[in-house]
């Protein structure tokens, strides 16, 4: 069963609790099977990485961690607020997500099966 996610890669998202609530950055990666999100500047955690051929260098170095996708809200780009995404069917036949908040079309989404 494919897992469905209420966020997609380049959102714009707002954290709601952990270390980094409040924060606000965009998603570079998703992972539906985990039901987890990469968010760009935030879970940043530090890597031991080993050199793995004689010119490149090892040490430490900051990344991000994925959070669970549940911890994150999708922020609107019409009316700047973090909102909940809801689905609406269009004319065309197509299914796009919605702001909850203004009711304005976010995007189109192109998967239209359920």
């Amino acid at each position: 069963m494919k897992n469905k996610m209420h966020v997609k890669k380049g959102d714009n998202v707002y954290v709601l609790n952990g270390k980094d609530r409040g924060k606000k950055g965009k998603i570079l990666e998703v992972i539906p099977s985990k039901r987890m999100v990469v968010v760009e500047g935030i879970n940043m955690v530090t890597r031991h990485v080993k050199p793995r051929n004689q010119y490149q260098q090892g040490g430490l170095v900051n990344q991000e961690a994925p959070i669970y996708a549940d911890k994150v809200m999708l922020i609107c780009d019409k009316c700047g607020a973090p909102t909940k995404v809801g689905k609406k069917y269009l004319d065309n036949g197509s299914k796009a997500r919605v702001c909850k908040k203004c009711g304005e079309l976010i995007d189109i989404v192109k998967d239209t099966t359920d």
